[in-house]
């Protein structure tokens, strides 16, 4: 970053550490003992579709590799235009949901479109209640999102969630960064 770029206030933008990603089950332990939410099997990697033959010979690609999985990986697009590639496993077997969203990730980054990665969702429950341990690209850290009904969210959750399983994962420390994902795939 140059002398320039601080002057202007701008920013290197943290770049992915995809192998944070492995973290999770640990921190899976942590959370359901700790707080009694286990993981319900459920996983995605959200991004945003860029233009261009690339990118479609890319998603070809990956719509390939997906299918050969037993149809477990679907794909879905929400109202902004985002695409959300699930994963659904066994609830016990949080080692493979990662894994294998970890090879979607490295797949698009390696492809050159890692700029188009929103997220990586995996979702928990406690049997009345969802929580998502969200992975944000652009920052390189998680955050946890509670949603409560269509457009309400459970701060004091989130933030206990956070408490919990703060030594395990690395969270975003800016709170205005943890972005609601109302309707998300498996919350």
């Amino acid at each position: 970053m140059g002398l320039l770029d601080i002057l202007l206030g701008r920013s290197k933008a943290v770049p992915p550490n995809l192998d944070q990603l492995f973290s999770l089950p640990s921190a899976a332990i942590t959370l359901e003992t700790a707080a009694g939410f286990r993981p319900t099997g459920s996983g995605s990697v959200c991004f945003k579709a860029a233009e261009g033959g690339g990118f479609t010979a890319l998603r070809e690609e990956v719509d390939k590799l997906l299918a050969l999985d037993n149809g477990k990986f679907t794909s879905t697009t929400d109202s902004y235009g985002f695409t959300w590639l699930v994963r659904q496993t066994a609830p016990d077997d949080l080692e493979t949901l990662v894994t294998d969203l970890h090879a979607v990730n490295t797949s698009l980054v390696d492809a050159g479109f890692g700029n188009a990665l929103l997220c990586t969702l995996v979702a928990f429950t406690n049997g009345s209640q969802s929580v998502g341990l969200v992975y944000l690209y652009k920052r390189g850290s998680w955050y946890p999102f509670v949603p409560v009904g269509t457009d309400r969210r459970d701060n004091a959750q989130e933030l206990q969630i956070k408490s919990v399983v703060g030594a395990d994962l690395n969270f975003e420390p800016d709170l205005s960064r943890w972005f609601p994902i109302y309707g998300a795939p498996g919350l």
